[in-house]
């Protein structure tokens, strides 16, 4: 079941990265984690920085924010977002 913690004004939840998707999306859950398609491949960061991008946008918080927690080098990864609310998340999530 998909978690999200929410406390000392950020949230925490687990992410599997698709890189190399045909477009950015949010979006379904797979077991405990919050699948993201994203364009960029991942090479040199670059999909960990489209990563923060995008949940930065959707969450409407600062790039600077949204911090990987754990799993920088894999596509499982644990996100922390400052700012940002759990009902916001779950509004914009597609399922």
């Amino acid at each position: 079941m998909f978690e999200v913690c929410e406390g000392e004004g950020a949230i925490t939840f687990n992410v599997q990265v698709v890189p190399r998707a045909s477009r950015e999306r949010l979006g379904p859950l797979l077991g405990d984690r919050l699948k993201v398609q994203l364009c960029a491949p991942p090479v040199d960061g670059a999909a960990n920085e489209a990563l923060r991008a995008l949940l930065a946008k959707v969450l409407g918080v600062a790039r600077r924010d949204v911090e990987i927690v754990r799993g920088e080098t894999g596509r499982k990864k644990t996100v922390r977002v400052v700012g940002a609310s759990r009902a916001r998340l779950l509004g914009i999530v597609e399922y």
